[in-house]
């Protein structure tokens, strides 16, 4: 097997801000697998927040190849890397290869039926709420918002993108920027704002709180949900997980991660990180049936790759072979 990786910035459409900064670009990294002169392709975002980065990434991936090089697995790789990104764009590269290999599609790979088109939240990056209301009524198509919380102002924030778009659902991402007592000032004010969902309202590790808190709104959680290992620790606490291909480390634990989730009474959301269509595909896959879609990363890009996903009524169409899968 020949192994090839190398980094890639796409520019975002203007810029994107959270509670923890801004950027201009997605810095991604791509994985490459060649077998037999099939190639497979998978793509992730080194994220800062759990402690990696283009450089980490790329060091990981170097100390894989005399292992790739031997033909190493998708099962393999699950014990050998740690759930991230590193691991993240192998596994999927893998799957990628298996199905070109097998001249198959993810679906058929999977024994799945065909896919359905999914309608994927629209994400407005934290601002002023004038601002933000504004980019509310520059997205009133979108049937879902997601709003970008940062701690003080945000009821303004929410109540301002309630006024340019009246009847779209909206769901809130905090990114761990509240405490408990702004939680409690808050929710019953968005309540009245029709706020479907919370995400990740207290930083990760500081959450055991929620599970006395009330939940009117149900609570989603993101930087406290990684793999399967992390649920144990969520109950009581969320209602909700989200699963993102670069926390669980690949197609291979999200699927198990969607699974023992609702075994265990959690509903699903499936998420992203800044990125291409690549990188949406196998998250696409696993998005199928989760009550909460929010793949919007290619429509916050200036430009997608090749063969990205198209957008049909604001709803996601299922990719094409020549993207992934």
């Amino acid at each position: 097997m020949k192994i090839r990786f190398y980094t890639q910035s796409w520019p975002i459409r203007g810029s994107f801000t959270i509670s923890r900064g801004s950027r201009t670009q997605a810095d991604v990294v791509i994985v490459e697998l060649e077998k037999r002169g099939v190639v497979g392709r998978g793509e992730c975002v080194p994220y800062s927040r759990y402690g990696e980065s283009v450089t980490s990434v790329l060091s990981q991936l170097e100390a894989l190849v005399p292992l790739l090089e031997a033909g190493l697995d998708r099962f393999s790789i699950q014990e050998i890397l740690p759930a991230g990104a590193a691991r993240n764009a192998v596994d999927c590269a893998l799957w990628d290869l298996e199905c070109k290999a097998a001249g198959v599609s993810i679906w058929q790979r999977l024994r799945r039926y065909p896919p359905q088109p999914l309608v994927s939240a629209y994400t407005l990056s934290l601002d002023s709420p004038d601002m933000m209301e504004q980019a509310a009524r520059d997205n009133v198509q979108f049937p879902i918002l997601k709003l970008k919380m940062g701690g003080e102002g945000d009821l303004e924030r929410v109540a301002a993108v309630r006024r340019g778009a009246p009847t779209a659902k909206i769901i809130l991402d905090a990114n761990e920027s509240w405490t408990p007592e702004l939680y409690q000032e808050l929710v019953p004010e968005l309540v009245k704002l029709n706020v479907a969902m919370i995400e990740q309202p207290l930083p990760a590790g500081d959450d055991e709180v929620l599970a006395e808190l009330p939940h009117p709104i149900p609570l989603c959680a993101d930087e406290s949900c990684h793999d399967r290992k992390s649920l144990p620790a969520l109950r009581g606490r969320y209602e909700m997980v989200n699963i993102k291909m670069d926390k669980t480390g690949g197609l291979t634990e999200a699927l198990s991660l969607k699974y023992e989730a609702r075994k265990e009474g959690f509903q699903v959301m499936v998420g992203c990180m800044l990125a291409t269509s690549l990188a949406m595909a196998p998250a696409f896959v696993v998005a199928q049936g989760a009550q909460v879609v929010d793949l919007d990363g290619p429509l916050l890009l200036d430009k997608d790759r090749e063969n990205g996903f198209k957008f049909i009524q604001q709803a996601m169409q299922p990719f094409r072979p020549q993207l992934w899968g």
